[in-house]
């Protein structure tokens, strides 16, 4: 997939302490997209993450300080960016984002010229492997977004996601830094850029548990929405300069 032109895809796994996931993960994802180079960007992890991607073969971009889901994210985007990658695809290090997605998300960037492509467990029929706690916190942003985006997106929060280059230089200098599924949406469709929904596999996360608890459940809502109303507060002010 890196294609005869060049740098085309990069795979990127932000990881935080997933030693027990991460190198399966790095394998299936070189099964699927053979030749594909794949960076695991370590945020900080306290047990053996990095080892273990670099012993399944991957690169590993380790941070020196914690930042984060979304400081993580974009430590991945700059770089694929500074490389010269025309499409990143991001899944994450904990085994719940099936790899063999990858062709699927990777062929829809390419053929439909769509700045963002996610990956959702909910086109095509809902999935199992949701909380109730997420469930309702994914209708709740699918309500919420839908006049701001102009149309449905079914998975708002979904972490399986590609990118082309346009959006690559656009999050590579600014990007959410907390949380930022959802506000990314928004920063793309302030930007008149496209995104576009693809059916992929959600499965058990395959080590460790979830650190989203009922208490961060409501404190990602109301983050969330307040990224969100100063994104809309940044483009009405600047359609109004203009």
């Amino acid at each position: 997939m890196t294609g005869d032109g060049g740098n085309r895809l990069m795979i990127i796994v932000p990881a935080l302490n997933e030693e027990g996931a991460v190198g399966d993960v790095v394998r299936e994802i070189q099964q699927a997209a053979p030749g594909t180079p794949v960076l695991v960007i370590d945020d900080c992890s306290a047990d053996s993450t990095a080892a273990v991607a670099r012993a399944a073969g991957a690169r590993v971009l380790s941070l020196p300080h914690h930042l984060g889901l979304g400081g993580c994210v974009q430590a991945g985007y700059r770089l694929a960016f500074e490389l010269g990658f025309d499409y990143v695809i991001r899944l994450d290090g904990d085994g719940q984002h099936d790899p063999r997605d990858i062709p699927r998300i990777y062929d829809a960037l390419r053929q439909s010229g769509c700045q963002m492509v996610i990956g959702s467990r909910f086109v095509g029929g809902p999935q199992e492997f949701t909380s109730l706690a997420r469930s309702w916190g994914i209708r709740f942003f699918r309500t919420m977004l839908r006049p701001i985006l102009g149309r449905m997106v079914h998975d708002p929060t979904s972490g399986y996601v590609g990118v082309n280059r346009e959006a690559l230089a656009l999050f590579s200098r600014s990007f959410p830094l907390e949380y930022p599924e959802i506000e990314a949406l928004v920063v793309l469709q302030r930007r008149a850029f496209r995104f576009q929904e693809v059916a992929c596999r959600m499965r058990p996360r395959q080590s460790g548990r979830s650190t989203i608890t009922a208490a961060k459940s409501l404190y990602y809502i109301v983050h969330v929405l307040l990224g969100v109303f100063v994104n809309i507060l940044k483009f009405e002010r600047h359609r109004w300069r203009r």
